[in-house]
């Protein structure tokens, strides 16, 4: 009679981790495609989170995030691990989603309050800026929704990218600088100029 094999681990073995980008992107450009899907899969969110908030249309932003991977696969082979994975798809998704608003600069773009709550609503500093004595689900949910698209669609594209990158998505400075090809430092000043932008646009709503 043959053994029944059992699915509980073994005392004291060790979970298997997935494996990290650098190894995916190396199987990748040995061309397997099943590594480039799973990279694929680990950012999409987070790009088309960043080209979503930049464009504020989400067929726009579904097909630069898709037009982002794309041209990441053709340049695959290029890449020589300088710098993170997801730096460089990042920075590839900012420049292409740049390229696209230079195009359009007669369409107006429209920012949801609840697409920008799944990502932003635990973030102390963001909610600091629409909540403070201002009910978040009330009646009054409308015209708070209505500001804050106002504000966030007020600044540049590279406000904008640095407030989504580093408020909402939880990026380093540093990392933020590489993206956009720019220094930390510039990227604190631009930071701290959007906020305080956005809190002056919105000091009427809270008062």
């Amino acid at each position: 009679m043959e053994s029944m094999s059992t699915s509980l681990p073994l005392r004291g073995a060790v979970p298997v981790e997935e494996p990290g980008d650098r190894a995916l992107v190396a199987k990748a450009q040995a061309g397997d495609c099943d590594a480039f899907e799973l990279l694929i899969q680990r950012h999409q969110q987070r790009i088309y989170g960043l080209c979503y908030h930049l464009t504020g249309n989400h067929e726009d932003a579904n097909d630069l995030s898709q037009e982002a991977f794309v041209k990441a696969w053709k340049a695959l082979r290029n890449f020589k691990g300088d710098s993170s994975f997801y730096t460089w798809i990042y920075r590839i998704a900012y420049n292409g989603t740049l390229n696209h608003l230079k195009q359009r600069r007669n369409r107006t773009p429209h920012l949801s309050l609840n697409d920008l709550d799944a990502q932003a609503e635990h973030d102390a500093e963001l909610v600091q800026l629409v909540s403070e004595r201002t009910p978040r689900r009330d009646a009054g949910l409308t015209e708070l929704q209505k500001h804050l698209n106002d504000a966030m669609l007020r600044l540049s594209e590279e406000h904008r990218t640095v407030v989504t990158l580093h408020d909402i998505q939880g990026l380093a400075h540093d990392e933020i600088a590489r993206i956009m090809d720019c220094n930390p430092g510039t990227v604190r000043s631009r930071l701290f100029y959007a906020r305080q932008q956005l809190q002056a646009w919105l000091a009427d709503f809270r008062k």
